[in-house]
Order: C-alpha cells, then structure tokens, then sequence
C-alpha cells in the first residue's frame, strides 16, 4: 500500500517503493538526469530495485524522510521525484527533484518542490534548507527561486571534483515569504 506523504493541487507525493523499479529505470536514464545529476549505472529491473532499497528506503531509516515519487492524482501516474536529501558533503539538508522529460515546464517540479520545502520546516523542524546544481541547470534554479530559495555561492562535489551552484533558505526567511 503507497504511503502518501504529502498532496498538492494535481500531485499525491508518496514513499518510494520497490514496485516502482520501473520508474526508476526510467527517470534515472533519461537525457536530463544524465546530463544534471549523473550516470548511477542503473541499466535493469533488479538493479533499480537495489537503488530504491539503497538510496531511498535507507533514508526513510536513517533520516526520517527522503526523496518521494510525485504521482499525478488524475491518473496515479508516476512523473518525477521531489524529496529531501541529508548528504555528507552538505551541513544541512538538501531539496533535489527530477521529473521525465514530458512533465517538464508544467509547473509540476514547483507545486512538488514548494510542498516538499513547507514539509521539510513545518513537520520536519529543519532550521535550514540548501539545494545545488550544476551551474547550467537553469531550469531547477528556477524552481528553486520560484520557492524561495536564494543563490548562496559555489562548492566542489567531493565524489566528482565538479562546480556546483548552491542555494539556501532559512526557516526565518521562509516564513517572511
């Protein structure tokens, strides 16, 4: 049975579950996340359901939350994933998000992104939330923006030595928006 975390207007934001394998297979080959997030060598089923179990479950026990699919409430379609993200290399938590290419521009990642950060400081108490991206990823700085989120300066990525955009709210300033 899905755990619904959050709803919006069009979008029920649920727990990641090993049934949706196929999604991720999907969402984690596509020519966006190659190009913005990287290759993660998921290239079957099984190895989709590995990840899922890895990367998502694992969160759910470590942290408390994660990232979540967005299933559209008209069709209980899955079309991208908008979740928090406690990494390492970051002091606070991090907002991240992916959607398939066809769902993009249609203000889906927002409504998701906007849920997930209200989220994130009203039931989750967290004083501070940052996000990063590559620096020609105009489309998620946008977001980002559009959600409060402000440009906060540049760090290297420990794991790949590349530049990263990074961008920060605090609770204080979200709750003057």
């Amino acid at each position: 049975m899905e755990q619904i975390i959050l709803s919006t207007e069009r979008l029920d934001i649920c727990a990641f579950e090993e049934t949706d394998a196929p999604f991720v297979l999907q969402l984690l080959n596509s020519a966006g996340w190659i190009q913005y997030i990287g290759d993660r060598n998921v290239h079957t089923i099984a190895a989709a359901v590995k990840y899922i179990r890895e990367r998502f479950l694992q969160s759910y026990q470590t942290n408390g939350y994660g990232l979540y699919t967005m299933r559209l409430k008209s069709t209980g379609f899955t079309i991208g994933t908008c979740g928090l993200i406690k990494r390492p290399s970051l002091e606070h938590t991090d907002i991240g998000f992916a959607v398939l290419p066809e769902y993009m521009g249609k203000g889906y990642t927002s409504e998701a992104a906007a849920a997930v950060l209200h989220y994130g400081f009203k039931k989750l108490h967290l004083p501070t939330i940052v996000a990063i991206t590559t620096p020609d990823n105009i489309a998620s700085q946008r977001v980002l923006e559009k959600i409060g989120l402000r440009r906060d300066g540049e760090i290297i990525d420990p794991d790949t030595q590349e530049m990263l955009s990074t961008f920060k709210i605090d609770l204080k300033d979200y709750l003057n928006l």
